[in-house]
């Protein structure tokens, strides 16, 4: 009835169509399509209901109407002309010259068809024209960007199209080929913050990967213009310009890595000249005045990044030699810089920091002893030369360069203290009554006292006069970095129980003054990073982590200390972090060795009672509690030269010690730690990226990838823990790293051909052979989830190893667990393969043993997968299901597949039963009546 119904209902919408009623048409052929499930009644509804879109001007409707008739019938030519006719009518014309070209295909000598195919050829062709053409696009941002009178979202909009097509290969080209560069000078000099931006970032998209428009840029725009709109106090500007001069030193120094392509190499000759005038003038920005202090930073951001070599094998240091003889005195200025005299240079407060990573990085980059020589003596010429008796102000500045040497190259700055007169500077400007002098004495005692031996002898001639200053001084700036002082001396025995400096109690009192001016928010911030720097001392001590990590309100005053502009702190945080959770390096003690020393009466280190495990498990709660994984992660993403790559260590020592539980690691994935963690596990110390490949390895074995590392980074984390497979890695990073490759192996072949790609395979392998039972289930397992991968297969497939039988043989083990992994890799492998069916009963003349075993398994999973092998060895050859049949196996399935199926047992039974079905088919049983 329904149907019948439904076919009347389509003649009256036929009916109301002719008279030109659509709605009505509409109505009818709608309720019709209710009614009916006849394939073409339905395909002629939902074509007659596009005619009468297409009528009624409703083009998606008419457009999804045509679609679904086509589905039914791809063939339809009225249905695809419909669809052709609203997509053109939508300004889909690409789409619409799809269907028109089937239409004239299916109907070559329709003339109607011909004529909507040209002239759909021809609209395309003038849409792409005017898509590309350089004039209507460039030329008309331009034109907007120009104009004083332009509203603010048009320019706003010009602005970042401008951006996005300077990003691009062909939009660069484009706009370069159309005096793009004179243009965005026209821009820059408008002066205008938002425009000058804009045209930085195009610039600075345009000289990415391109040697001879960054060559062309540089000199139009010119270095010394460059740096002066780096000088400016805006940092948004300032940021903008130190990303432009970077693209530009990549692409003249080959940094980039990006093919160039055709004759460009030719257009530039020689790029050195270029890059040593950017250099010189970034060192003549670091002392003018005119610069701004965020200006400073990023031109030592620049130098830091550009300068020493990454790789120490590279022979060239030619560089560094050019700015050790023509900037560091310059660079030294900039470290000996005291904000409270009036003479100081404009700075942030990382810029002193950065200068100080600056030498060290100089200083670490010589290859002789000749070269650290000279180094010296520049830096021993410029501090004597401060010395003087008539000027208070320049003995200042000569004691603050050492104390900013002091942070940087150990060595060099211990020997600049046992210049002549530079510790007696340090005393008697302790004994000053200017507060600025005290200041600076007090910074370079603590900074002096970093060695046990140097501590020491300050300890016997300084601490008398630290005390007497926390006693007699007002200033609170003083009185913290003397209280930091004392911090450092009396935490000089490290760990060790046995050696503490102080009497008992007095690192308590000093941790809580301590942490008292951490949380008070009236102090300025860089005063109270030296709270920070006492308590990266004190932590030593047990009892002084234990009372920290209870006090809440202090670590949180420290996790937001850590996410300021203040980069400095980064060191200071990391080091107490790492102190708390205990996850520095301990030497083992080795009990034999205790005793020897004891006769001896050498002295032995004791531990603490407070730095036992339960302990240690109470504080990273409390950390992990008050939000120490969202701080981490915000440490991380500073892009400064003062994350240096000890801090980075010091971040991954933590992330492991946080990751040790595994019920913990929800929370560290829900506050960003996953993503934290994979540059923490790319650059850095060797041993800081093992640190973090093991934290990495230890979230992505129990996590969800998709939600721990989300897009496109779940794939940045196979290196790090591909690179845990070696035999140099202990066996709890080997056997973690293959449990986080197994997960990963598990979401997707794109993940899968990764891990292959990044060369996993030989390491898996050999895990396999291993006689750990652990490492040898993660590596089988790890193997399961791969060979659905086809290169893998093709491996099993290959002649000439012993793959298959390693994975058959493992199949007869004991371990329950390690038979299915195997098992498990063996079904899928015989699944895909016919070749590697015949192959298994060649490896080893125990495969039909092992199978029959697998398939009597106790376990009902292991049971299935030797039932499914059982299965693909029987679909895949005549002659090998007739030896089978001859076997025991045949009355193994037998029995199995007469049990009553429940709900566990199902699955077993019902592949049990195929495989019998498959034996009727060859005709090898006959069934009972």
């Amino acid at each position: 009835m329904a149907e019948v119904e439904a076919v009347q209902l389509k003649e009256e919408g036929n009916r109301h169509f002719q008279h030109q009623d659509y709605k009505a048409a509409t109505k009818s052929y709608s309720q019709a399509l209710k009614l009916t499930k006849d394939k073409a009644l339905l395909a002629t509804l939902y074509r007659n209901r596009a005619a009468c879109g297409l009528k009624t001007e409703s083009y998606v409707q008419a457009a999804s109407d045509a679609s679904r008739a086509i589905d039914i019938n791809s063939s339809d030519i009225k249905a695809l002309y419909r669809r052709c006719q609203a997509l053109e009518h939508l300004g889909k014309l690409d789409q619409a010259f799809k269907d028109v070209q089937r239409c004239a295909t299916l109907e070559p000598r329709n003339q109607n068809f011909q004529e909507t195919l040209r002239r759909l050829n021809t609209s395309i062709q003038e849409k792409l024209h005017v898509q590309f053409s350089t004039d209507s696009r460039v030329q008309k941002m331009f034109e907007i960007l120009l104009d004083e009178n332009s509203e603010g979202d048009k320019l706003e909009k010009a602005a970042n199209n401008l951006i996005v097509l300077g990003r691009e290969e062909a939009g660069a080209e484009m706009i370069f080929q159309n005096n793009g560069v004179g243009l965005l000078l026209q821009l820059v000099d408008t002066k205008r913050p938002e425009l000058v931006l804009a045209a930085v970032r195009t610039l600075s998209g345009m000289c990415s990967g391109h040697l001879a428009r960054a060559t062309v840029i540089l000199h139009a725009v010119r270095i010394d213009r460059i740096c002066g709109l780096m000088a400016v106090e805006n940092e948004e500007m300032s940021l903008a310009v130190c990303n432009l001069l970077q693209a530009i030193i990549d692409s003249l120094s080959g940094e980039d890595k990006r093919e160039h392509r055709g004759k460009e190499e030719a257009l530039v000759l020689d790029t050195k000249k270029d890059l040593k005038q950017i250099t010189s003038h970034l060192l003549d920005m670091l002392v003018s005045k005119k610069v701004s202090g965020q200006g400073r930073d990023q031109a030592l951001n620049l130098l830091n990044k550009n300068v020493p070599r990454k790789d120490l094998a590279i022979h060239d240091n030619s560089r560094t030699i050019y700015v050790v003889d023509n900037g560091l005195r310059k660079i030294l200025k900039v470290v000996g810089q005291v904000p409270d005299l009036p003479s100081c240079l404009p700075l942030t407060d990382n810029t002193r920091m950065l200068a100080s990573i600056l030498i060290s990085k100089l200083y670490d980059d010589l290859r002789c002893d000749p070269e650290r020589d000279h180094f010296r003596k520049i830096c021993e010429e410029y501090i004597t030369g401060k010395f003087d008796p008539q000027d208070m102000d320049k003995n200042v500045i000569a004691i603050q360069t050492v104390s900013g040497i002091l942070q940087g190259p150990f060595d060099l700055g211990n020997q600049l203290l046992g210049l002549k007169g530079v510790m007696e500077m340090m005393v008697a400007l302790c004994g000053s009554e200017r507060d600025v002098d005290q200041l600076v004495a007090v910074e370079a005692l603590i900074h002096a006292s970093t060695k046990l031996s140097r501590a020491t002898f300050i300890i016997t001639n300084g601490v008398s006069l630290l005390k007497e200053i926390y006693k007699t001084t007002k200033n609170e700036k003083i009185k913290i970095r003397t209280l930091v002082g004392l911090c450092k001396l009396g935490s000089a025995g490290g760990t060790d129980y046995a050696l503490r400096q102080f009497a008992e109690g007095s690192t308590e009192k000093l941790a809580k003054q301590c942490r008292k001016w951490l949380c008070n928010a009236s102090i300025d911030t860089r005063t109270r990073r030296w709270a920070v720097e006492g308590l990266a001392y004190l932590t030593l001590d047990a009892d002084v982590k234990d009372d920290f990590v209870q006090d809440i309100p202090a670590l949180q005053a420290m996790f937001e200390l850590a996410k300021t502009s203040d980069k400095t702190v980064l060191y200071s945080v990391a080091t107490t972090l790492v102190n708390c959770t205990n996850s520095y390096d301990v030497k083992e003690v080795i009990p034999e060795l205790v005793q020897l020393a004891k006769f001896s009466k050498q002295h032995v280190p004791e531990e603490h009672p407070k730095d036992k495990k339960d302990f240690i498990d109470i504080r990273v709660k409390r950390l992990l509690k008050a939000g120490v994984t969202s701080a981490l992660a915000c440490m991380v993403k500073a892009d400064s030269a003062i994350l240096t790559d000890q801090t980075k260590e010091l971040l991954a020592r933590v992330f492991l010690a946080l990751c040790d539980n595994p019920k913990d690691r929800g929370t560290i994935v829900a506050q960003g730690g996953g993503k934290a963690l994979i540059p923490l596990a790319l650059e850095g110390t060797d041993v800081g990226k093992v640190k973090a490949a093991h934290a990495l390895a230890k979230i992505a074995a129990v996590s969800n990838p998709d939600i721990a590392f989300p897009g496109e980074r779940v794939y940045e984390v196979v290196r790090p823990l591909v690179s845990l497979l070696d035999t140099q890695r202990d066996g709890l990073q080997n056997y973690e790293a293959l449990l986080g490759l197994t997960n990963l192996s598990g979401r997707s072949d794109k993940l899968r051909q990764k891990i292959f790609k990044e060369r996993a395979l030989p390491d898996i392998e050999n895990y396999m052979f291993e006689n750990h039972d652990q490492l040898r289930q993660a590596a089988t397992e790890c193997m399961c989830n791969m060979v659905v991968n086809k290169e893998v297969q093709e491996r099993f497939l290959a002649d000439g190893n012993d793959r298959l039988k390693l994975i058959v043989l493992l199949c007869g083990e004991d371990d329950d667990k390690l038979q299915n992994a195997a098992a498990g890799a063996l079904a899928m492998l015989t699944a895909t393969h016919k070749k590697l069916c015949l192959k298994m009963t060649q490896v080893t003349t125990q495969w039909l043993e092992i199978l029959q075993r697998l398939c009597l398994h106790d376990q009902l999973s292991v049971q299935h997968r030797g039932l499914v092998i059982a299965y693909n060895l029987l679909a895949a050859d005549a002659e090998l299901a007739k030896k089978l049949v001859e076997s025991e196996l045949l009355e193994i399935l037998t029995v199995v597949g007469k049990q009553e199926p429940d709900e566990k047992k199902a699955a077993v039974v019902q592949t049990a039963r195929e495989c019998l079905i498959k034996c009727m088919d060859y005709g090898f049983i006959k069934p009972v009546s």
